[in-house]
């Protein structure tokens, strides 16, 4: 997802054209990527240390990007 502090015209626009659909519910739109894979480690901790170092390291540009995840 977009930083919150920079501008997401995407979701913006989203936003905005709800209301042309009648939906007033909704706000705060950010779009962004989505991305899974399979990690195959001994113990839940390892697999947590191994998603954030290819997030941080490969997936996720942190000057522009922020990131979450959730392992299942």
């Amino acid at each position: 997802m977009p930083q919150d502090a920079l501008l997401d015209p995407q979701g913006k626009t989203v936003e905005n054209n709800t209301s042309k659909l009648h939906i007033d519910n909704i706000s705060n739109v950010r779009i962004g990527k989505h991305i899974s894979f399979t990690v195959e480690c001994d113990n839940m901790r390892e697999a947590e240390e191994t998603t954030k170092e290819i997030c941080e390291k490969l997936l996720v540009n942190q000057i522009t990007e922020q990131y979450n995840f959730t392992i299942s």
